[in-house]
């Protein structure tokens, strides 16, 4: 079946991009929403019917072999092993994933460690100092993971040092084909893989080398490993969900099946570090969607890379125990609270500074800012509300000594990664996705790489390309978001990038009440909607101000996510967008 082909409609905030079906189709709603992404039943089941045997045998990925080999003969032989990490959730969790995997093939005598990089002091990925400093204290086995597809010169300096280097990424390889000097290279993009999916986070390929390191320590012909390395293996599912969801990949294929059966392991997860940061979230005795870890689990993972060391989140996931995860998972907490209040204060200075730039509108299509006091450990989450807010490429640079450092967030138009590449004559390092990206440049070169990545911009981009657009499935009647309905609904979850969030209009609906608030400020909205006799109440998060500008009997046309309200049970929708009828 194909996608229909949509509709558009100016709406308050954004352009709704609507899918074709209709209640006058004659289709059923989870029909016309399944039609409207392009599926059909068969399709659909297929899809989002899938089992943990559907994950890709992790033996055809690249050089899984060569270092679960390595792995194995290093622990066999008392060599020191260091796993080295990165500073954000999926870095942190694929670090746990091989800790956990490694220990339980260790010996007592096994040195299994892990390192992660101050972000502010070392910046992104492997470097040099680190990698001396690790193989002066004995390290023979390192193996990255979530970065190092570009660490040329560590490489070199790894082996030169006599330290096997197993990179593990899943970030872009070098476009010029060139790859470090590693003992081995596990990514699903490498050079020459044959591997079925391209699309694994850190941890998805993290997990993937665990489960081929441990059938070749101790699994059959079949592939299949023992009771117990079977039940680490379903453990540690939740770790790479964590890092599936919170580093924005796509939710289809294995990241789906990871995601699903991830999420509901975590909360009853035998790791103890994790059960104290969902009871440090709010979320005991809670069924966790992926809702909760991009907005709950995660930033509070991230807040300790951002404003102290990741280090913490490390040892909550791997040895820390008792008292002392607790003491870490509320650590997390409060730096996560300070982390909104310094995000909150970049956001206003870097929105005041665009529009005085004049990079909001006209014909520049791009933002980028520099300032001597912004934390660059905050920059790349404010660099996302800008894309939100501006629909436009964004660049968050700050000070550090006689450099800039910072990152950039896209929109689906503008790819970074290359944009970042056609200027790279101006810059240090960089490195990342297509959506997001880090780099580095020196202050000599800050005017003429702004005024080269906006030209870049503004040659790529079309004005149509900068309006911020809402994807809706198909427009619904409010008769037909039953109880029922919307739990046909949550099928599809778990949802994320790639697999949206289903989203309904709702055309010509009456106010039926005067709109009220709630929320500790009053800045959330609660609106009762009533069509044909059918009613609900739907809710607005942060719409608290609308208050004064609607009222009742007023006719709207909104755009809403299902849901049904946690506390009363009734479904219970969430405005994303709405006009005057």
């Amino acid at each position: 079946m194909t996608t229909a082909t949509p509709n558009t409609i100016a709406g308050r905030n954004k352009r709704w991009i609507i899918g074709d079906s209709s209640p006058q189709s004659g289709m059923p709603l989870i029909g016309r929403i399944l039609a409207s992404r392009g599926l059909d039943g068969e399709e659909a089941r297929a899809s989002f019917e899938t089992t943990l045997q559907d994950l890709h045998d992790p033996k055809l990925l690249p050089d899984a072999d060569k270092a679960s080999n390595r792995l194995i003969i290093a622990i066999e032989n008392d060599e020191p092993i260091v796993i080295f990490g990165d500073y954000d959730v999926d870095g942190i969790t694929a670090t746990a994933i091989l800790y956990h995997a490694l220990k339980s093939i260790a010996k007592d005598t096994s040195d299994i460690r892990t390192y992660v990089p101050h972000r502010l002091d070392e910046g992104y990925g492997l470097n040099a100092d680190a990698i001396r400093s690790l193989a002066d204290q004995g390290a023979k086995v390192i193996i990255s993971v979530d970065c190092g597809i570009t660490a040329i010169k560590e490489a070199d300096i790894a082996k030169e040092l006599g330290v096997d280097l197993i990179i593990t990424d899943h970030h872009n390889p070098p476009t010029d084909g060139s790859i470090p000097n590693a003992f081995a290279i596990v990514h699903p993009r490498a050079p020459g893989s044959k591997y079925p999916f391209e699309e694994l986070c850190g941890a998805g390929v993290a997990y993937k080398l665990a489960w081929r390191l441990l059938v070749l320590a101790g699994g059959d012909e079949n592939g299949k490993v023992g009771k117990d390395k079977r039940e680490l293996l379903l453990e540690l599912l939740s770790f790479a969900a964590l890092g599936t969801i919170a580093d924005l990949v796509p939710l289809v294929d294995e990241n789906r099946i990871i995601t699903k059966f991830g999420l509901g392991r975590i909360p009853r997860s035998a790791f103890g570090g994790l059960r104290e940061l969902i009871s440090a979230c709010g979320l005991d005795g809670e069924k966790i969607q992926a809702d909760d870890v991009g907005f709950r689990l995660g930033p509070r993972l991230n807040a300790c890379g951002r404003m102290g060391h990741a280090a913490e989140a490390v040892e909550l996931f791997t040895t820390a125990t008792g008292s002392r995860a607790r003491e870490i998972a509320r650590g997390l907490h409060e730096q996560n609270e300070s982390r909104r209040a310094t995000e909150r204060r970049i956001l206003e200075q870097a929105i005041k500074l665009a529009e005085a730039e004049g990079m909001t509108g006209g014909d520049t299509r791009a933002i980028v800012l520099a300032h001597d006091d912004w934390h660059p450990g905050v920059v790349g989450i404010v660099c996302s509300r800008l894309v939100d807010r501006f629909a436009r490429p964004t660049i968050l640079l700050c000070k550090q000594g006689d450099k800039y450092k910072g990152s950039g967030r896209s929109i689906p138009a503008f790819n970074l990664h290359a944009g970042l590449e056609a200027t790279s004559e101006h810059l240090a390092t960089f490195g990342g996705h297509d959506m997001a990206a880090g780099l580095s440049l020196s202050s000599d070169n800050l005017d003429t790489f702004v005024k080269a990545f906006i030209d870049h911009a503004n040659e790529a981009l079309s004005p149509d390309d900068l309006i911020n657009t809402l994807r809706v499935d198909t427009a619904a009647q409010t008769h037909e978001l039953t109880a029922h309905a919307v739990r046909d609904i949550f099928k599809l979850r778990p949802f994320g990038m790639g697999n949206p969030h289903v989203r309904l209009m709702l055309q010509n609906v009456r106010i039926d009440r005067q709109p009220g608030v709630f929320g500790a400020r009053g800045n959330h909205l609660s609106l009762h909607l009533k069509h044909e006799g059918a009613a609900l109440r739907c809710i607005m998060w942060n719409g608290g101000e609308l208050r004064n500008e609607l009222s009742r009997g007023q006719l709207v046309d909104v755009v809403v996510s299902p849901q049904i309200s946690s506390y009363s049970g009734q479904v219970e929708p969430v405005i994303d967008d709405w006009r005057f009828a």
